[in-house]
């Protein structure tokens, strides 16, 4: 369910649109809510809207930061409107799963068990193409759906309506945490970090209950930023493996 005030920007920028001529805003603005008395911010998108993944430039470098992004986007006469830190990567900032990017696969998807929270049991994907997905990464493999970008994380934080089996209500685990959840029917994806340190379980009943998203994945943790110029918000820190964000023209 998307917050009725983000719900009434959407309807207010289309209805210009209309009167004016001008394409609509295939997205509505990030704004912060609160759930289970724990502030967050969200930034909803819906399918047509110019959202990309980002790793590395044309010569292999890894961007690594949202000034990074921009200074590629720039002489394309685009720019961000908000972005979030999309998978987890190695030491390098190599991812550690898969990454698909303009359509090309960077790095191998990986449906193996091991540790930490990648390797937590079932895991997924968040995949663009003409709608959106989020997908258990070995169903994802038995039938791949077309994926202009693609980012493999874990764990799942909503599978099919239900928590991810292994999340504890009262564990002590707690961090900053970013993620991304997909509408029923793919058409929207909505992005996610809290704004205080959460478990899993928190954050997944963010997802299902108060974003009613059946399917939602995990990106990261500890180092989970955000780039909103509605909210004029540019989180900093190190730098950061593969990225995903919302392009508007400059």
């Amino acid at each position: 369910m998307i917050p009725p005030t983000a719900m009434l920007k959407a309807v207010w920028a289309c209805a210009l649109a209309l009167v004016c001529g001008a394409p609509a805003l295939a997205d509505v603005p990030c704004e912060n809510i609160t759930f289970e008395d724990t502030p967050f911010t969200i930034c909803t998108v819906t399918a047509g809207a110019d959202l990309r993944l980002f790793h590395a430039d044309d010569a292999g470098a890894v961007l690594g930061s949202f000034g990074r992004v921009n200074d590629v986007l720039k002489p394309q006469g685009k720019t961000l409107r908000f972005a979030m830190n999309a998978g987890m990567y190695h030491p390098d900032r190599a991812p550690v799963g898969l990454l698909v990017t303009d359509g090309v696969e960077r790095s191998r998807i990986v449906t193996r068990d091991g540790p930490g929270n990648f390797g937590l049991l079932p895991n997924g994907v968040f995949c663009i193409g003409d709608t959106f997905s989020v997908i258990e990464s070995r169903a994802f493999v038995a039938a791949a759906p077309a994926c202009q970008y693609a980012t493999q994380s874990g764990p799942m934080l909503v599978i099919d309506g239900a928590l991810h089996p292994r999340f504890l209500p009262a564990s002590d685990s707690q961090f900053i945490r970013n993620g991304v959840g997909v509408s029923a029917d793919g058409r929207t994806a909505i992005f996610a970090i809290s704004g205080r340190a959460v478990n899993f379980a928190q954050f997944g009943r963010l997802f299902r209950d108060a974003l009613a998203t059946p399917n939602a994945l995990y990106f990261d943790g500890k180092i989970s930023r955000l780039f909103s110029t509605d909210l004029r918000r540019n989180d900093f820190g190190f730098a950061m493996g593969p990225m995903v964000g919302l392009v508007v023209p400059d």
